[in-house]
């Protein structure tokens, strides 16, 4: 049996995969919350004869599924995960939502972790057709969004006997990332000072508010003087009360940066920090600085993009129909004015894979922190219109499209053409691991997240 066979084993049980998809697009559940995505992957699993275990790494929505012995140990990273506030009715091209404030699959890790689930199937087909030794492991990876679920169970060990793992994301491009996603923290800045009446005894107040609107001005003047591919993002989650009478007692706000590279994130971490302590020392308040969570940047492995790669240009691409052309260029209008319509609504082409992979992404995931575990590999494929915001009621009301399905078998197509081709070239794992030590400088893993930060503790700091 060849490559050729998986590819079309997958396409003759599509309907399987597309209706898993649907069906966690359907449930929508939020970070940590993913109880009845894993109950679904958990029963399919089994039934392909995966041996599945729940519960990794003190999260109870993450999970591994293990097929097949021997090297090479190659896994498979899924996603599930919706997002809050982005309900939207599918093939729906207005916002109209199906539940109000409820959650949506904004970011596509319906389609994310069944194409990923996809591409672990296919590879199990080829070793069994074959009769090759190879262990397969399909890993549940909860909370991507706000809860970097794999950075704990990177922390826990889960990924250190792997030989090298795949992924892939939903775009409105098929592409290879033309360079690393961001690294990232989490923190929380808690201001207490002295409640007071604001007119009797406005002395006798420190104010907590004042603080902190003191820490956002300073920071507004930091992003001035920081590299043009970081970023400072915040929001305010206590003011300290309703009333203009009070001098507010507490106030905080949870602050979250970026920056390309670990270094970076740590020098931007201490600034954040001085500002916020400045903050208190000029309002005579106090503060508290929680740092809650981190993930690192991804680091690329040319020797297993350039296969990924050499694998998405010679698969047939998804087609785009009739009825995927006129929802699409309904879906574009809401988010572009008639007269900049791009010519097509899909982009069906690949990119050209930017090889030397130094144009950072804007935003982060915590596969970086597998990437400084084990060689990573991962692409995009087209499962909405061109122009379409992640994290939009837009993509959520693409999720469930036949256009969505194609490029998800796509995706899954081609992370088990990629894994096949890696089991036949056994040179490929050792030289993807010889430039994985080159970025890490041979360092081991590092976690962001510290010891004591569990997965219950975030929880309870982010809801």
């Amino acid at each position: 049996m060849d490559k050729q066979a998986a590819i079309k084993y997958l396409e003759s049980r599509a309907q399987d995969f597309y209706k898993l998809s649907d069906k966690i697009w359907g449930n929508a559940e939020i970070r940590f919350k993913e109880k009845q995505s894993v109950n679904d992957y958990e029963a399919f699993l089994k039934q392909e004869g995966f041996e599945v275990t729940v519960g990794l790494a003190g999260l109870k929505t993450a999970f591994s599924a293990t097929w097949g012995s021997g090297k090479p140990v190659i896994g498979f990273l899924g996603e599930y995960d919706a997002l809050p506030g982005l309900s939207q009715k599918a093939g729906v091209a207005v916002k109209e939502s199906l539940e109000i404030e409820g959650n949506g699959h904004g970011c596509g890790h319906n389609l994310l972790g069944v194409g990923a689930l996809m591409g672990a199937i296919g590879f199990k087909h080829y070793l069994e057709e074959n009769g090759k030794s190879g262990t397969v492991v399909y890993f549940g990876c909860p909370a991507e969004e706000g809860g970097s679920g794999k950075t704990f169970m990177a922390r826990e060990g889960c990924f250190d006997n792997l030989d090298a793992a795949f992924s892939w994301h939903p775009s409105d491009y098929n592409m290879m990332p033309p360079g690393p996603v961001l690294a990232n923290d989490s923190i929380r800045y808690s201001f207490t000072g002295k409640a007071s009446h604001a007119a009797a005894a406005p002395e006798a107040g420190r104010s907590a508010l004042d603080a902190l609107e003191l820490m956002n001005v300073g920071v507004q003047f930091l992003r001035e003087h920081i590299p043009s591919s970081a970023r400072i993002h915040y929001a305010i989650t206590d003011t300290g009360g309703i009333s203009p009478n009070n001098v507010q007692a507490h106030a905080s706000a949870l602050y979250q940066i970026r920056a390309p590279f670990a270094p970076e994130l740590e020098d931007l971490y201490k600034r954040l920090n001085n500002i916020a302590k400045g903050a208190a020392l000029m309002t005579d308040t106090q503060v508290e600085i929680k740092f809650l969570k981190g993930t690192s940047n991804t680091l690329l492995i040319p020797a297993l993009d350039e296969i990924m790669y050499k694998n998405m240009c010679e698969i047939a691409n998804p087609i785009a129909e009739a009825k995927d052309l006129d929802f699409a260029y309904e879906i574009v209008k809401t988010q572009k004015s008639p007269d900049k319509l791009p010519e097509n609504a899909f982009a069906l082409k690949p990119m050209p894979w930017n090889k030397a992979g130094n144009i950072p992404l804007p935003g982060s995931s915590d596969v970086g922190d597998v990437s400084w575990v084990c060689p990573v590999s991962q692409c995009g494929t087209s499962t909405w219109p061109v122009g379409t915001a992640p994290h939009s009621w837009q993509a959520v009301a693409c999720g469930k499209s036949d256009f969505a399905h194609r490029g998800m078998l796509f995706a899954g197509q081609i992370i088990a053409s990629t894994a096949i081709d890696v089991l036949n070239n056994p040179e490929v794992i050792a030289k993807a691991w010889e430039q994985l030590k080159e970025k890490t400088g041979g360092s081991p893993y590092h976690c962001p997240i510290p010891s004591e930060i569990t997965p219950d503790i975030l929880e309870a700091e982010i809801t």
